[in-house]
């Protein structure tokens, strides 16, 4: 298995110069990708930003050489129509010379109640996204293409910029049923917890791509200055699934992560200024199968977290 680490640009936390500045500094430092979230809004308000993620990776692109892009994730089916998404995953791979890697999720009401269409219930999240990859593979077959599902439909469209070799579509799961789903009609897996079981689905329903899992850790100088950052910007983060796709706006995740403690951020952040636990906190996904390592730094100081990452985690991480 031959593993790749990845540097996730925190969308929710930095405005679009930042990220792109972290992502060429992200390339210097020897990461194999950088990973965007694509948001509408930040978890919390205190986070501040949430800048268009399409333009920052498109910046990003012309900015850099060598390392890969990918969403994580993007919701094809409330906030954008799938078509949509077809043309711009087209258009990064070509202007990216093919680095782009398209993460594709069941979405959160966050991000996706804004254009006033509602979100949908779990299993009708799933039944678009079922709808809305068919629909992007269709127009990724080239020439005019129509689509009519149950929620979703396509008229006589058709994408004219086609690269020549198609991103992989890497679907998120949370479960055994979107794993295999992955399988079937994705390129990869997309993961956030270490669950064997979820690469399992994967592979025994043929999925045979990159396998994508976020690894949360809190770079700083003291173990403690890291719990603090995580308690006031990255607390939403252990409120759970259930909670994390169905609020609607930061207000209420701020209120809803309030019960939020220290040890809860111990229990789940790799923290401090040593490599070992990063390491061993990595070593948890590459063990349960996962082969695309993002590093999600929720510190104080990405660029310390840069430098670390060069100068004394890198090394040891190719060991595993």
């Amino acid at each position: 298995m031959t593993m790749k680490f990845g540097y996730k640009l925190s969308a929710e936390g930095f405005g679009p110069k930042e990220l792109i500045q972290q992502a060429v500094r992200a390339e210097q430092a020897g990461f194999d990708f950088v990973e965007i979230s694509d948001h509408f809004h930040p978890w919390l308000d205190v986070q501040g930003h949430s800048p268009f993620a399409w333009t920052v990776l498109g910046a990003i692109a012309a900015r850099t050489e060598r390392i890969g892009l990918a969403t994580g994730v993007t919701c094809p089916t409330v906030r954008y129509h799938p078509a949509i998404i077809a043309q711009a995953a087209a258009t990064l791979a070509i202007v990216s010379d093919n680095r782009f890697t398209l993460g594709i999720g069941a979405g959160e009401r966050l991000n996706e109640h804004v254009v006033g269409q509602g979100f949908p219930s779990v299993r009708g999240r799933h039944e678009r996204l079922r709808e809305a990859l068919e629909i992007i593979k269709l127009l990724w077959q080239g020439g005019y293409q129509s689509y009519e599902g149950k929620h979703l439909q396509l008229e006589d469209a058709r994408i004219f910029d086609l690269p020549d070799q198609l991103p992989v579509i890497a679907v998120a799961a949370g479960g055994k049923d979107a794993a295999a789903m992955a399988a079937e009609l994705g390129d990869g897996l997309f993961a956030t917890e270490p669950r064997a079981d979820l690469v399992e689905s994967y592979t025994g329903a043929g999925g045979s791509g990159p396998r994508y899992a976020e690894v949360p850790m809190a770079w700083a100088p003291t173990e403690e200055a890291g719990i603090q950052e995580v308690l006031k910007t990255t607390r939403w983060a252990l409120t759970g699934w259930k909670v994390m796709s169905e609020l609607p706006n930061p207000v209420n995740f701020d209120a809803a992560s309030q019960t939020v403690r220290e040890e809860d951020v111990r229990g789940q952040f790799a923290l401090g200024p040593d490599a070992e636990p990063y390491v061993a906190a990595v070593q948890k996904y590459t063990e349960a199968g996962f082969d695309h390592i993002v590093l999600q730094n929720a510190g104080p100081d990405p660029d310390g977290f840069i430098d670390f990452f060069q100068k004394d985690l890198h090394d040891k991480l190719q060991r595993l």
